[in-house]
């Protein structure tokens, strides 16, 4: 399957009764290999399960490890999926969807196979490119995505819309790398024309992911549906 229609077929399962975690609290590969691996963050113990699950999407030319600091704060509060794009960015920007998108499928799907996940919240995340295909992704996969945590975006490229998963954004009023201007406020009222819940904070700062902002996400992510 080419997965250039965006669709990702991984759902979740229902975990068996008692069902162990596979893996200890930590950092593990995420198996994605050809030299860009991807993490896998897995909370402590103490987080009783179904497990939320936060996919977390970095920014050009970034990795997994980049994308983790940017919601360290909330990092224990979810299991945590960190993929790293096949190129210095995401399949979009460059030759369209399909290679990452494959590859995001494959690793969910085996992820929500093994971990009790609660398919209520289930997020896709990102961090400014990274955050522009969790929008585009999350318009496209809205039945497992439940909601869309968009960190200084960019812009939004859907080819179908599916569902009506609930976004959270972000954006620095002095970001010079996407300017508030043109990103955020026009995507956001776009999205509410569109029927979207939308909940949009605007912070005095630039290209970045302060504290206050990733706990501010999380509350949305681990409210009531």
């Amino acid at each position: 399957m080419s997965h250039e229609d965006a669709r990702l077929l991984a759902r979740p399962t229902p975990p068996a009764p008692g069902a162990r975690r596979p893996l200890p609290p930590g950092l593990h590969p995420l198996g994605q290999g050809e030299g860009r691996d991807g993490k896998l963050r897995v909370p402590p113990e103490s987080l009783p399960a179904p497990l939320p699950l936060i996919v977390m999407l970095h920014g050009a030319t970034g990795d997994a490890m980049r994308a983790l600091r940017r919601i360290a704060p909330i990092a224990d509060s979810a299991l945590v999926m960190l993929p790293e794009s096949l190129g210095p960015t995401w399949d979009v920007l460059l030759d369209g969807y399909g290679p990452d998108v494959a590859r995001l499928d494959a690793a969910l799907a085996r992820i929500l196979a093994e971990w009790p996940v609660d398919p209520a919240r289930i997020a896709v995340a990102g961090f400014s490119d990274g955050a522009s295909y969790a929008l585009s992704l999350g318009l496209m996969n809205g039945e497992l995505f439940r909601h869309v945590l968009a960190f200084s975006p960019g812009f939004a490229a859907p080819l179908h819309l599916e569902g009506k998963p609930r976004f959270f954004f972000s954006h620095g009023t002095a970001d010079p790398v996407l300017p508030i201007e043109r990103c955020s406020r026009k995507l956001v009222p776009q999205l509410r024309r569109y029927g979207y819940t939308v909940i949009s904070r605007e912070f005095e700062g630039g290209h970045e992911v302060p504290e206050e902002m990733a706990v501010t996400a999380l509350a949305l992510l681990m409210a009531t549906a």
